[in-house]
């Protein structure tokens, strides 16, 4: 990609990326609309022309970006944000809305930092290389986080629905 994006490649990339980075940010911030400003703001940037020639993963640029939105506006709120019980994270043929919620109570008592690596490699599809990148931390903490928040999880949507007798 050149140094200043042009409109269509910005395009691409928000139809590439777009739906992956709004649930991230819906998942950080709790709220919709702040969600949508912090992807809008990061796009916008794109079409001022920030300049990417030097980003080595534009994926994982991304999703930084829209965190470090999430987490600014954050600080300029200073409150913390709750995940709405209403909101629609994806909307499956055959919605089945207990287990969607079941899974949202659960993605919820995990710690922040887990629950973010569970929704970049989940939703966002990330590596845990890209993830280390994009959180700064190492891809071997990435990947832990992961493995201990698919364990709470499992233990919670299985206590829960009482299906998981031999694991």
């Amino acid at each position: 990609m050149q140094h200043q994006p042009r409109n269509a490649e910005v395009e691409l990339l928000y139809r590439r990326h777009g739906g992956a980075l709004m649930l991230f940010a819906l998942a950080m911030a709790g709220d919709r609309g702040r969600a949508q400003d912090a992807v809008q703001r990061v796009f916008l940037r794109l079409l001022e022309g920030a300049n990417l020639r030097e980003v080595v993963d534009v994926r994982a640029y991304l999703f930084t970006s829209v965190r470090n939105a999430i987490l600014n506006d954050a600080k300029v709120r200073r409150r913390s944000v709750v995940l709405e019980e209403e909101s629609a994270w994806f909307e499956p043929p055959h919605r089945d809305y207990a287990a969607e919620f079941n899974l949202r109570r659960a993605l919820a008592t995990l710690s922040e930092d887990q629950r973010e690596v569970v929704i970049l490699h989940v939703w966002g599809e990330l590596t845990f290389i890209e993830i280390a990148k994009a959180l700064e931390i190492s891809a071997n903490t990435a990947a832990s986080r992961y493995r201990y928040a698919l364990a709470k999880l499992r233990q919670a949507m299985c206590a829960k629905e009482n299906t998981c007798a031999n694991q």
